[in-house]
Formats: structure tokens, sequence, C-alpha cells
């Protein structure tokens, strides 16, 4: 049975935060992100975001198909010039085909990708993407044409065709899996563990005394051990409801929150971990709504339905904290579940955010616009942020040669400078200039 997780309600907004707050000053770097499949997704989602600028979705000729190694063999894009329900199938990378044997096939539409195959199961996902204008992330498990038991997870992320395009031209899914052993592996495994573990008659050797070069020479040969055998990269969060109620959890995460109240200024990091773990308390409490509702209750608070994760931020960080905060950090934790980030890794995923927190708080935003249907920043503010990528220079570095009047394009900076970004070579331009001027 698939379980998906990415339609969630929208709440208010509050603005005026400083995005300075949130520079992560001298800490440490975070650690890279690891390689598995739950990494896959989140690399993913960062390479989207890298791209986006200010528009609600990237542009799909930035995205550079093809030469991306970490993600093409596990990838396909979709196009859809001749409507939603017809996708046309532009790429697939080779390990994706061959996993849904359709490798050296030439295949035009979504819906002639062969049935019970990972790729098909694309199906299931892509229309969430139009619903919610935004990055889907997904995981689910089925049976494919083999008859064996799948489990995959991946993400789907929006892309425009062009700049003067508003809407989803294109899909860039990313999606890794595995395969479950069959019962009869399974039944083997177990068996040899067992044997293993069962206890052994002790031998004529065992019974014969140490020598005093039991642990002597005899143990220079041994290999050391090798401490780099043992993954420390996988993620501690409370992921099991089995092994921690919610209220236990919530008992953790108002921990944290503590920690990283008394940290201050002096770690961000510490009030990520808090924020992950509401997170993670969010995703239990889904699981348990009676509870959370008892929590709620107990704590003089009402859920509300149009900010349904705004009293589970109360409850770890407090209700008379501060209120734009507050709705700062239930609206990184609604992103975080709008692309099905698992509990855990939250925190490791804020870390190597671009502007961290607050950067994270402006997409999530920018998608409820746009799943919303408000209109994009005027065309006009996006003329401008292109037009502060360029590179700029000193006005005497103008070539002498040309016209006797020329028109140049000059930018004021944040600095207090002015500084020239070019020369525009229309004589139109420069007349109508020049009339301004003159009137």
């Amino acid at each position: 049975m698939d379980r998906l997780r990415g339609d969630f309600s929208d709440y208010g907004d509050a603005e005026g935060y400083d995005p300075l707050e949130d520079e992560i000053g001298h800490e440490a770097p975070p650690p890279s992100v690891g390689q598995d499949e739950r990494r896959l997704q989140v690399r993913a989602y960062n390479h989207w975001a890298s791209l986006l600028g200010d528009r609600s979705f990237p542009l799909i000729g930035d995205l550079a198909i093809g030469q991306l190694p970490d993600f093409d063999p596990h990838a396909v894009l979709l196009d859809f010039a001749e409507g939603v329900d017809h996708p046309l199938v532009r790429y697939v990378g080779p390990a994706l085909a061959e996993e849904s044997g359709c490798a050296g096939q030439a295949l035009r539409r979504l819906e002639d990708v062969p049935g019970r195959t990972l790729l098909s199961r694309i199906t299931d996902h892509y229309l969430q993407i139009f619903g919610n204008q935004s990055p889907v992330g997904f995981e689910a498990e089925f049976v494919n044409q083999r008859s064996r038991t799948i489990l995959y997870r991946g993400i789907l992320l929006p892309f425009s065709r062009d700049a003067e395009s508003t809407g989803i031209d294109c899909i860039y899914g990313v999606i890794n899996w595995k395969e479950l052993a069959d019962q009869q592996t399974t039944d083997e495994l177990m068996h040899a563990i067992d044997r293993a573990l069962t206890p052994r008659a002790p031998s004529r050797r065992d019974a014969e005394p140490l020598t005093e070069w039991a642990d002597g020479p005899a143990d220079l040969a041994q290999e050391p051990l090798d401490l780099g055998a043992f993954s420390l990269d996988e993620p501690t969060g409370w992921n099991s409801t089995a092994e921690a109620s919610l209220a236990d959890i919530l008992a953790s995460a108002r921990d944290l929150a503590h920690q990283a109240a008394a940290a201050g200024e002096r770690s961000r990091q510490a009030l990520y971990e808090a924020i992950g773990r509401a997170h993670e308390f969010a995703l239990a409490a889904d699981a348990d709504p009676e509870t959370l509702h008892e929590l709620v209750a107990d704590a003089g608070l009402v859920m509300q339905e149009r900010a349904p994760l705004i009293p589970l931020v109360k409850l770890v960080f407090g209700a008379d904290y501060d209120k734009t905060r507050l709705t700062e950090y239930a609206t990184v934790i609604a992103h975080a579940r709008r692309i099905a980030l698992p509990g855990g890794e939250l925190a490791r995923f804020l870390a190597v955010q671009p502007g961290g927190l607050k950067g994270v708080v402006q997409i999530e935003r920018r998608m409820r616009r746009a799943a919303s249907g408000e209109p994009q920043a005027p065309a006009r503010d996006r003329l401008a942020f292109r037009l502060r990528q360029l590179p700029t220079r000193s006005l005497d570095t103008l070539s002498a040669e040309g016209e006797e009047f020329a028109l140049v394009l000059a930018r004021r900076t944040p600095e207090g400078r002015v500084v020239m970004l070019g020369e525009v070579a229309d004589p139109g331009l420069v007349e109508r200039a020049a009339r301004k001027l003159l009137d």
C-alpha cells in the first residue's frame, strides 16, 4: 500500500524578520549529506532551490540534464507541452530505465511506460504537483512486474519553460529504491543468524589454560578495528512511536528548545535541532491525534484549522514565545512535510540550506502564494533581480570609441557606490533618453 505525504494546509505568515539573524556564524560546517536514497531526495531539492532565484519555479534550461551525475541515473523528465493528462517523456536515467524494464526503448509518453514498473509509479504522484504548485516528496512500496516488493522514495520538482512562463511546464523527478528480500532468502538469513548465536559446546582448546602470550605477539598480527565501517551519519531522531510515546517526544523537544534558548546567538545548530525534534513531534502526532488534542487542551491551547502547526510549536517552545518566530518554525515544519522529509533530518536539512531557516521560510511562502494563485513578483522586480546578477565595472572602462552620445545603465549598490552595468547601443533609446533629459 502506498504511504504518501504532501498535502498540507496553509496558515498565516508573519513578516518583519531580519534575514541576517539566521546566518550561521563561526560554527563548524555541517556534515555532508550522505549518499543513501533519503539524502538523494534532499540533494535534489537543494539543487532545485539553488536554481529558483526570485521565480516561483526554476527554468528547465538551467537544469543541465545529462550533466548531473548525482541525479541523472535515477531521474525522469516529464514535459507537459501537450497537456497535463499526456506528459511527454523527455529523459529517463539509465538506472531507472533498467529497473523499469525499458532500457533501450524509445518512450514518447508516460502512458507508454510498461505497467507495474517503478517508472510507471510516477503516474501516481505527478498530478499532486499541480495541486500543490510546489515540490512533492513521496515514499511507497509496490510489487513490480517480477513479483518483487520494491520500496521507493523520491521527489518531483516543478520547472517553467522560459522566463515569461508562470506555470509548471516540466517536472524533473529523482527516485531511488531497494528491493525487499523474498521469504526464502529471509528465512535462510535468519537461520544463519540463529546458528551463529547458538552457544557451541566447549572444545579441548577452550579448556586449556592461557599462556603468557595469549594476548601478546599473536594479537599483533590481527587487523585493527576499522571504526570507519560503522556509520555515524544516520539520523538519530525519534522515528518509531513504538520506542517513544508522543509525550516523550514532546519532552525531548522541550529540552532541546530550552538548550537552544540558553545557547542564544552562540549556536544556530541548537535551534535547528529543537525545530527538527518539533518536526518529529508533528509526525508522531499524525499517528496519535487523540493524545495530541489532550496535550493541547492540558496546555490551555486550542487547535487551529487554518494554522494546525502553531499549537504544536507552542507546546515545544512555549505559548509566550515570540509569535513571529513561532510562525517561522511552523512554516519550516510545514515545508519539511510538503517535501516528505523524514523525521530526524530537518536539522541537517536546515544547516545546508542557503539562508538557513529564513531561506526555507521564504521558499515555503513562495510555494503557498503560487498554490493560492497569487501573482508572482512583477516583471519589473524580476528584471531588477537579473540586473543585480550582472558583473559591474567602473565608468572609466567604457570604450572611447563609438557614437558621441551613449546611453549607459548604472546601478547604485547597497554599499553606496555607483557602478556601470554596460552601454546600451540603441539609437532609438538614446534619443528617447535624451528627450527625457532635456524636458
